[in-house]
C-alpha cells in the first residue's frame, strides 16, 4: 500500500508540472551511473594507485567532484545496492547481508541475523522515481538483489541485460558465460567488455530520450581473471616495478576475540609455519595483502577503466555527453583480505598471491571488515554546466546519499523523497557545503572476508566508533590524524566513546535494527580449524576456483 501511495504522489506531481514538463522534457539531464565491484579506495590511479592504470577515471576526476571520505554502506555488496537504489540505510530495510548470506557455523556465539531475501517491493527506487519523470531506464550487469521475481523490472527498470540475480560472474569472465542475454558472445570475450557493448547499444537507441543507465559490472569481483592482453601488459610492468619496503602480507587479529595479539606479536608470527597458508589461522588471526601486485587484478581494473572510456567517447560522439550526469562509485572496499565463506577453505602459501586480488594501504582491513579499508570507496560525480570540475571534497558522503542527490539534480519537487535517509550532496558537487549527519553501519553477521566478528559503526565528524556484538568490544579513532586507524582512543577519551556509542544504539533503535541472537549450537571447544578438509583447486590457466563464490 505504502509503494502504491508514493508511487501516486510522484504521477500525481508530474501531472500538476506536465506543462512545464513538456517543454522541458528535452533538457533533462541523462544520467550514467558507474559502478564497480570490490574495487578498493587506492585502486585508481588519482586516489594513489601507482601500479594500476586508470586515464579514464582519473580524466573524469579531471572533470568534476572526487570525494575523498565517500562510504558504501556496507562492507559487502548487496546491502550499499540497495542503499543506492532506494536511499535508506540496509538497517532500516532489513537487507544486511549479501544475498542470500553466509551459512552458520557451530564455532560462532552468536546465529546471524535473519533478512530479507529482495529488495523489498513497497520501497521506491530510483529507476521508478525516474522512469515517472519520462526516464528510460536500464541495468547492465550485476543486480544481486533477489532472485525472480523480484528481478529489475520489478523495481523501475525497463531493461536487464543479462538476466542473471547472483552476485558474481556464472562461468567467470570469458565466454561462453552462461548468462541469459549474452548468447551471442564469441568463445573468448571478455565479460567487461561485452557488458560495455550492451551499454552502448542502450546509449544509441535511446540518445532522444533522457535515460538512466545503471551500468554495474561483476568486476573486480572474483574469480581474479584478467583480460590476456592486459596481463600481458602488468606481468611485463611488475618485473620493472620498484620494489618497496612493504612485507606481502601482515597478520590481523580479530579485535573481538578475548585474545588479541600485538601488532609486535603478529609480526613474529608470520613466518612461522602454522601462519603460512592461508585459512582461519590460530588465535583468530588473517592475512591481509600489502602489496598492489596481482597483473590478473591490474587487467581487471584497467579493462573496467576501458569501458568507462568507451561509455564517454559514445557521449561525446552522440553529443550528449555536456547532457549527461555521469557517477563513478564502487560497492565496498577492495579484497586484500581472501573471500573465505567456507572455512574449510586453504590456499597453500605458493598460490597466495593468485587469489588475493589487491592492497588497500594506507587503510587498514579488507572488504567484509568495519575498518576503513572495507567501506570507504572511491567517488566521482562529473556535473556538466553545474558541478566543479578538478575538485576534491572532503566532507564524508555515503551510498544512501545518492538518491536525494540524483532527485535534486533532475529537478523533482522540492518534498520528493523526504522519506529518505541520505543527505542531498549536489551543494558538494557545486563547490558549496552541507551539514553532514552522522554515519552509521549495522553488519549483524559474520563476514566472509576474514571472519571478522559481527558489529556496527558510526563515523561523526573525525571520529569513528566501532562496536562489536560477539563480546562487545568498542574502539574509537580519530580519522583525520590516524587514517590508519592504530590509535584506538576508546579508553583515553572516555566522554566521546559514550556519546557516539549513545548516538549508535539510538540510531538502531529508531531504524528498528535487527540484532542477533545467542546461537544454540554453539559449541565453545570447537575451533575454525577443526573445519579444514580441502584445498583450492585451479584452473588451466591458473585461477583458483572455490566452493564459495561469494
Amino acid at each position: 500500500m505504502r509503494r502504491k501511495l508514493s508511487i501516486f504522489l510522484l504521477v500525481s506531481i508530474t501531472v500538476f508540472y506536465s506543462c512545464k514538463e513538456q517543454t522541458e522534457q528535452k533538457k533533462q539531464p541523462n544520467i550514467v551511473f558507474f559502478l564497480v565491484d570490490d574495487l578498493g579506495w587506492t585502486d585508481i590511479g588519482c586516489y594513489g594507485s601507482s601500479f594500476y592504470e586508470t586515464p579514464n577515471i582519473d580524466k573524469l576526476a579531471e572533470n568534476g567532484v572526487k570525494f575523498t571520505n565517500a562510504y558504501a554502506a556496507c562492507h559487502v555488496c548487496s546491502p550499499t545496492r540497495a542503499s543506492i537504489l532506494t536511499g535508506k540505510y540496509p538497517a532500516t530495510i532489513n537487507l544486511t547481508d549479501w544475498l542470500p548470506g553466509r551459512n552458520e557455523f557451530p564455532f560462532q556465539k552468536l546465529s546471524n541475523a535473519t533478512i530479507n531475501q529482495h529488495l523489498p517491493y513497497e520501497e521506491i527506487t530510483i529507476a521508478e522515481a525516474l522512469r515517472e519523470k519520462g526516464y528510460k531506464t536500464a541495468i547492465i550487469g550485476k543486480w544481486h538483489l533477489g532472485e525472480d521475481p523480484s528481478n529489475p523490472m520489478a523495481h523501475g527498470f525497463d531493461m536487464h541485460i543479462p538476466d542473471w540475480a547472483k552476485g558474481w560472474p556464472k562461468e567467470g569472465y570469458f565466454a561462453p558465460f552462461g548468462m541469459k542475454g549474452l548468447e551471442d558472445s564469441k568463445d573468448g570475450d571478455y565479460l567487461t567488455d561485452r557488458l560495455t557493448d550492451e551499454a552502448l547499444k542502450y546509449i544509441e537507441s535511446n540518445k532522444e530520450n533522457p535515460f538512466f543507465l545503471y551500468i554495474s559490472h561483476y568486476a573486480v569481483h572474483d574469480p581474479i581473471e584478467g583480460r590476456k592482453d592486459l596481463v600481458k601488459k602488468y606481468s611485463e610492468k611488475l618485473k620493472s616495478k620498484d620494489k618497496n619496503n612493504n612485507p606481502a602480507y601482515i597478520l590481523e587479529g580479530n579485535p573481538d576475540n578475548p585474545y588479541n595479539p600485538s601488532r609486535e606479536e603478529l609480526e613474529s608470527l608470520i613466518n612461522t609455519p602454522g601462519y603460512k597458508p592461508y585459512k582461519i589461522l590460530p588465535k583468530s588471526t588473517v592475512k591481509v595483502k600489502q602489496k598492489q601486485d596481482n597483473v590478473e587484478f591490474a587487467g581487471m581494473v584497467e579493462s573496467m577503466d576501458e569501458s568507462l572510456g568507451r561509455i564517454i567517447a559514445k557521449l561525446k560522439e552522440l553529443d550528449i555527453e555536456d547532457n549527461t550526469i555521469i557517477f563513478f562509485y564502487s560497492d565496498n572496499g577492495g579484497m586484500s583480505a581472501l573471500n573465505i565463506g567456507n572455512p574449510k577453505r586453504i590456499v597453500p602459501e605458493v598460490k597466495l598471491n593468485k587469489a588475493y586480488s589487491t592492497s588497500n594501504l594506507p587503510l587498514r582491513g579488507a572488504k567484509g571488515w568495519m575498518y576503513e579499508g572495507g567501506i570507504r570507496v572511491p567517488l566521482i560525480v562529473k556535473w556538466p554546466e553545474k558541478g566543479m570540475q578538478n575538485t576534491e571534497s572532503s566532507i564524508p558522503v555515503t551510498s544512501v546519499d545518492i538518491f536525494p542527490t540524483i532527485l535534486n539534480m533532475v529537478g523533482f519537487p522540492e518534498g520528493i523523497g523526504k522519506d529518505k535517509e541520505g543527505v542531498d550532496i549536489s551543494p558538494l558537487i557545486k563547490g558549496e557545503t552541507i551539514i553532514r549527519d552522522p554515519i552509521y553501519w549495522h553488519f549483524p553477521h559474520y563476514s566472509n572476508h576474514g571472519m571478522q566478528s559481527p558489529g556496527g559503526a558510526i563515523r561523526d565528524g573525525d571520529y569513528k566508533l566501532l562496536e562489536y556484538f560477539e563480546n562487545g568490544t568498542v574502539q574509537l579513532f580519530n580519522l583525520k590524524n590516524d587514517i590508519e586507524e592504530q590509535k584506538d582512543l576508546s579508553k583515553i577519551e572516555i566522554e566521546k566513546t559514550k556519546e557516539l556509542k549513545e548516538k549508535l544504539h539510538e540510531w538502531r533503535k529508531k531504524v528498528g535494527a535487527q540484532m542477533m541472537e545467542p546461537n544454540p549450537d554453539y559449541n565453545a571447544s570447537l575451533k575454525a580449524e577443526e573445519f579444514y578438509k580441502y584445498e583450492d583447486k585451479e584452473k588451466p590457466d591458473g585461477i583458483l576456483i572455490h566452493e564459495d563464490k561469494i
